[in-house]
C-alpha cells in the first residue's frame, strides 16, 4: 500500500497512529468540549485526505478552516510537535480549495431546488405536524401529476395557492386540503425567506461532480462551504443542506465495493444540528443512509463537542474516532465522560475516562480500525501539526482564490426558466380570457335598449364573479411582486428523503 493510503494522525514518541485509507469509508468521529483542538484535527484529516486523492467537502461554521488553502508559517511549537511524535518529511504546503456560500459572498453560490429538497426535508424544516406534512406531501404528488416543476419558493407557494382555491376538484383524488394547512406553510414559507432560503433554493443547482474533483496533480479538492452566516441565520437550514447533500450522493454515486481509498469524504460540524428535534422518521432515514453510504465510497465524519450528540445507531458505525477533551463539572458531565470511555476500545495501560478529563490543547484520544476493520486499542497522543495554515485566510486571499477557481462564472448567476409560477400564471390568464370572450358575447345580445343597463350589470357580474384562477393570479402577483421566471429541475419529486 502506497504512503498516501496511510494517514499520519499523530504520535505520542514511543506510539505513532495512523488511519488505513481503505477503512475511511468507515466514517468517524471528532469531539471534544470548545477550544481543545477539534479545528486543527478536521485540518489535518482534511489534508491528509486531499494528499490521497479523495476529494473533501467540510462545513466551516468559524471560518477557521480557509487556511488549509495555504502554506503553514514556521513556528517553533510546530518544530517541537514533529520532534515528539516523529514526522518524517515535513513540508508547509497549502491544499487545493474551492469555497462556496449560500449567500454568495465569501464563494460561488451553491444551490438546490424545492423539489430535490423532498417534501420530508421540508417539513422539517418548517417545523409542520403530520396534517400539514401530508398537504406538501400532496403538493409534490399534485405538481408531479400535472407535470409542473417546483424549483423555489415562488413555485411552491404559487402551488399552494392554487390547491386552495381548487381544494374542491382535488378532494376527490387527493383528499382534503384544508386551507389552515396551506395557510401554516404558507407562513412557514415567510419565515424561510427571511433565513435566507430563496439564496439556497433555486437554479442552477450545484453538480455533485464539482464537489468530487481533483487538481492538476491529482490532489482532492478540499470544498469548504462558509457556513458562519447560514448558522446565524438558520441552523435549521444549515442542516437540511447537508442532508440533502447527503442523500444526493447516497442517490447518485454506484456501488464500488471495497476500494483502497473513499470517493469522497464529508466532515459535518456542528454534528447535534443534523439531529436535534428531527422527526423519527427522518432520523431513522438518517441512520440508514450513513450505514449504507460506505458502499458508494463515501466517509462521513461527524464533528462536535460530545459523541452523545451522535444517535447511538449511527455512532456503532464509526470506525475513526478521535476524543479531545472533555470537562467534568457536574454528575451529568460525569456520566457522559463515563458513557464516552466506553465508547473506545480498552488499552490495559490507560484509564480512558480519567484521561478525557485531562487532555491538553491539541492532544486526544484515538481509536482506528485495522487493515482488516478492529478497531485498534484507544491510544492517547498528540495530533500532527498541520502543513498548512492555522487560522483563517485573509479576505483579499479568499478573493484571489475565488478568481481563480474552476467554477469562476458557472454558478454564480441565477438562472430564472419557466417552473410551477410561470405555468399557472399562463393557465389562469388563459382561463381569464376564456370568460372575458363569454361575457362579451353575452353582452352583445342584450337588447339594444338595454345596452347601458346590461354593460353595467356585465361589468358586475365579471367582478362578482372572480374564478379561483384569477384570485391565484391576484394572489401570486402579491405575494411575489415582481419577480418573474425561475428555474429548470434535475428530478420531479426529489431525493431519497422525500419519504
Amino acid at each position: 500500500m502506497s504512503d498516501n493510503n496511510q494517514l499520519l494522525i499523530g504520535g505520542n514518541g514511543s506510539q505513532t497512529v495512523y488511519m488505513d485509507a481503505s477503512m475511511a469509508n468507515r466514517h468517524g468521529m471528532v469531539a471534544g468540549a470548545t477550544g481543545t483542538g477539534k479545528t486543527v484535527t478536521l485540518q489535518i484529516l482534511a489534508e491528509n485526505f486531499s494528499k490521497a486523492g479523495v476529494p473533501v467537502f467540510l462545513a466551516d461554521v468559524k471560518g477557521d478552516v480557509s487556511g488549509v488553502g495555504k502554506e503553514a508559517k514556521p513556528h517553533a511549537k510546530i518544530d517541537e510537535r514533529i520532534n515528539i511524535i516523529g514526522v518524517e518529511d515535513y513540508k508547509m504546503a497549502g491544499s487545493p480549495v474551492v469555497f462556496w456560500d449560500v449567500f454568495g459572498k465569501q464563494g460561488h453560490p451553491i444551490r438546490t431546488t424545492v423539489s430535490e429538497i423532498g417534501p420530508l426535508l421540508l417539513s422539517n424544516l418548517l417545523d409542520l405536524n403530520d396534517t400539514q406534512t401530508g398537504i406538501l406531501y400532496s403538493c409534490f404528488k399534485i405538481a408531479d401529476d400535472q407535470g409542473m416543476m417546483i424549483l423555489d419558493l415562488k413555485d411552491l407557494r404559487s402551488m399552494l395557492i392554487w390547491m386552495g382555491d381548487n381544494r374542491a376538484d382535488l378532494k376527490a383524488e387527493y383528499g382534503n386540503i384544508s386551507s389552515a394547512s396551506i395557510g401554516a406553510i404558507q407562513r412557514g414559507l415567510i419565515v424561510l425567506e427571511e433565513q435566507g432560503a430563496e439564496f439556497f433554493l433555486g437554479e442552477p443547482a450545484i453538480e455533485l461532480r464539482d464537489l468530487m474533483s481533483h487538481d492538476f496533480s491529482g490532489r482532492g479538492i478540499i470544498n469548504i462551504l462558509d457556513s458562519n452566516t447560514l448558522l446565524q441565520k438558520s441552523p435549521k437550514l444549515y442542516s437540511t443542506f447537508l442532508l440533502w447533500l447527503l442523500s444526493e450522493l447516497f442517490e447518485s454515486l454506484p456501488e464500488v465495493g471495497d476500494a483502497d481509498k473513499p470517493k469522497f469524504v464529508m466532515f459535518f460540524d456542528e454534528a447535534h444540528l443534523l439531529f436535534d428535534g428531527a422527526p423519527k422518521v427522518l432520523v431513522e432515514k438518517i441512520e440508514q443512509v450513513v450505514r449504507l453510504i460506505r458502499s458508494k465510497g463515501v466517509g462521513i465524519y461527524f464533528i462536535s463537542q460530545s459523541p452523545l450528540d451522535v444517535p447511538e445507531e449511527i455512532l456503532g458505525q464509526l470506525g475513526l474516532k478521535i476524543q479531545h477533551a472533555l470537562r467534568a463539572f457536574t454528575p451529568k458531565d460525569q456520566k457522559a465522560v463515563k458513557n464516552v470511555a466506553e465508547t473506545f476500545r480498552e488499552n490495559p495501560q490507560i484509564d480512558t475516562g480519567k484521561v478525557i478529563t485531562e487532555l491538553g490543547v491539541g492532544e486526544a484520544l484515538v481509536s482506528t480500525l485495522d487493515e482488516n476493520g478492529i478497531p485498534t486499542q484507544v491510544e492517547r497522543i498528540l495530533i500532527r501539526p498541520p502543513q498548512s495554515r492555522i487560522g483563517p485566510m485573509s479576505d483579499k486571499e479568499r478573493q484571489e482564490q475565488i478568481s481563480r477557481s474552476p467554477y469562476r462564472g458557472r454558478y454564480d448567476e441565477p438562472l430564472d426558466r419557466e417552473s410551477a409560477y410561470e405555468m399557472l400564471i399562463l393557465r389562469a390568464e388563459k382561463i381569464a380570457a376564456q370568460e372575458e370572450q363569454i361575457a362579451r358575447e353575452e353582452a352583445l345580445r342584450e337588447t339594444q335598449e338595454a345596452k347601458q343597463t346590461s354593460r353595467s350589470t356585465s361589468s358586475r357580474r365579471r367582478s362578482s364573479r372572480q374564478t379561483p384562477t384569477e384570485a391565484f393570479v391576484k394572489s401570486a402577483a402579491r405575494a411575489i411582486g415582481s419577480q418573474l421566471g425561475r428555474r429548470v429541475i434535475r428530478g420531479i419529486l426529489g431525493s431519497l428523503f422525500r419519504g
